[in-house]
Order: C-alpha cells, then sequence, then structure tokens
C-alpha cells in the first residue's frame, strides 16, 4: 500500500479534489463479526476513530480486541467528500486513512483502546508510517466527546513522557481533534486481512509500553 506519489505536505484549498455526494457502498455486515458496517448502532455503544498508517493493519488490531463490536476503514481528516482511495493516495483530499472503532464501553475501557493505538504504531513519524510515505498515513486520533478529548490529551503526555525516559527524542507527531466527518473505504478494504491473511500489514510499534497506571486493570 505505499504511496507512488509520496506527497508531505496538505493541499492548499486550491488544490482538493472535489469529491462526490454518493458516499461509497459497503457491506451491510462486518465480514468477521457480523455487526453492522454502518450506524445506527446497538444503544450503549461508544465510536472512536484512529488513524494509524495503513488501515488494513491498523483494523485487524481493533476488531481482535475483545469489547469491539465492529470496525470499519475509511477516510478523515481532509476536505473532500466521499474520496476514492486512489484520490486520498494523491495527496489531494487532505484525509488520512482512519479506522472508525465502535465499542462496547462495559466491556473495554476507551483508555485500553488508546493504549493499542500508541503501542502498535510510531507516532513521531509525521507524514509517514515505516515504509509508507505520504499525508494518508499519518497519525491521528479524533475524539467523539469531552471525555475522549481529555483522555487523548492525557494519553499524548502520558505516551511522550515513556518515550522520553526509553530514549526517544522526535516528538509525537499525532493530530488530535474532535472527530470530522468519516467517509467509509471501498468494499474491497473492508477487513481486507481477514479476507487476505496473507496480505500486506504494515503495522508496528516503538516497543515503548504505555504505562500501566493509564489503562484500569
Amino acid at each position: 500500500m505505499a504511496d507512488p506519489n509520496r506527497r508531505t505536505t496538505l493541499p492548499g484549498t486550491d488544490e482538493l479534489l472535489p469529491g462526490r455526494a454518493e458516499p461509497m457502498p459497503v457491506p451491510e455486515r462486518h465480514f468477521v463479526t457480523g455487526e453492522p458496517l454502518r450506524p445506527p448502532f446497538r444503544a450503549g455503544l461508544e465510536q472512536a476513530l484512529f488513524g494509524m498508517g495503513c488501515f488494513w493493519g491498523a483494523e485487524r488490531l481493533f476488531w481482535q480486541q475483545p469489547g469491539v463490536v465492529t470496525t470499519a476503514a475509511g477516510y478523515a481528516g481532509g476536505s473532500t467528500p466521499n474520496p476514492t482511495y486512489r484520490e486520498v493516495c494523491s495527496g489531494l483530499t487532505g484525509h488520512t486513512e482512519v479506522v472508525l472503532v465502535v465499542f462496547d464501553p462495559a466491556r473495554v475501557d476507551y483508555r485500553r483502546l488508546l493504549q493499542l493505538f500508541w503501542e502498535s504504531h510510531d507516532p513521531t513519524q509525521g507524514m509517514r508510517q515505516g515504509a509508507d510515505v505520504g499525508t494518508q498515513y499519518r497519525s491521528a486520533i479524533c475524539w467523539f466527546d469531552e471525555s475522549q478529548r481529555q483522555l487523548a490529551l492525557q494519553s499524548r503526555s502520558v505516551y511522550e513522557s515513556a518515550l522520553a525516559a526509553a530514549g526517544q527524542r522526535r516528538p509525537i507527531t499525532t493530530e488530535l481533534r474532535a472527530a470530522p466527518a468519516f467517509y467509509y473505504a471501498e468494499e474491497y478494504h473492508q477487513q481486507y486481512l481477514a479476507k487476505n491473511p496473507d496480505g500486506y500489514c504494515g503495522i508496528g510499534g516503538t516497543g515503548v509500553s504505555c504505562p500501566a497506571g493509564f489503562v484500569p486493570a
């Protein structure tokens, strides 16, 4: 999934692609969990949104977490409505690849999801993740409410301290913001690694653990 264009700067308003009004068609159900892929979701469930580079491996990471009900690969953070993968790869949409995570807060704490996020990729690489280079691979946490905002900010501070203690001198470049519009990626991207077990997965962390005190036992 490496981006052949390797654009590492966000587009100006005069460069943005126009996109389209029609949403991307996707399956009704999650290939692994069998739960709905689109809202409305069951009462009591909450949503989280994370960008960790290539969304194939990131999505699998979260659907394997107990308490996560459904996941979806998509795009967020830019200005082009309902983009295609090719458009996102051009660097002219402003979007990054993200995973929508729908979870049961009675079974998994949001802080556990943040722990998975920080430990499973390198949040210091800016517009890249490993060999995947481009604006669509930037790290991001998008919150849905005030509680998530506070925990996201707290987790960044905690993890940045952990990185520094481990000798990591580069600052965290993760984009933190309120959840913008989420646009579903094409059908073949959804649960890609369940359908293609030998497919590419570029996910990998720094080797530094998120301090245990941040996540409830």
